[in-house]
């Protein structure tokens, strides 16, 4: 079966990097620019993952990620925050129901590990 990743960012450039990161993983791979379109979308389709950035138009990150946990469709999402804001940003995130933060710029391979470890399935080795 394949996964659902709901890639919310809103850079073009950020976006592209990110869905070539997961070029290959069998993934179905859906975008949104905004946090309102994240939303709408997240709750039309239920991803079963989302890469978030935190500093996004229209509603922040962070309003998102606690929106998608609160929602019933959404909250089995797992959600990994992909940010500029830092380190001072992931505790808040983690305890909002993030599984995973990652600051930018970030290592692609780490960040295709926790994207197989929120699948369910096997890191890939290291490289």
């Amino acid at each position: 079966m394949t996964d659902r990743i709901l890639i919310v960012e809103d850079h073009p450039t950020m976006r592209e990097a990110l869905r070539l990161v997961l070029e290959g993983e069998d993934l179905e791979i859906v975008e949104a620019g905004d946090g309102t379109t994240a939303l709408a979308l997240a709750r039309e389709t239920p991803p079963d993952l989302v890469l978030l950035d935190l500093h996004i138009p229209g509603m922040s990150g962070e309003d998102v990620l606690a929106a998608l946990k609160a929602d019933v469709v959404t909250r089995h999402a797992r959600v990994i925050v992909v940010t500029a804001t830092g380190e001072e940003g992931r505790a808040k995130a983690l305890a909002v129901g993030a599984d995973a933060y990652f600051t930018k710029p970030f290592s692609p391979i780490a960040l295709l590990r926790a994207v197989e470890q929120a699948r369910g399935g096997n890191a890939p080795p290291e490289a």
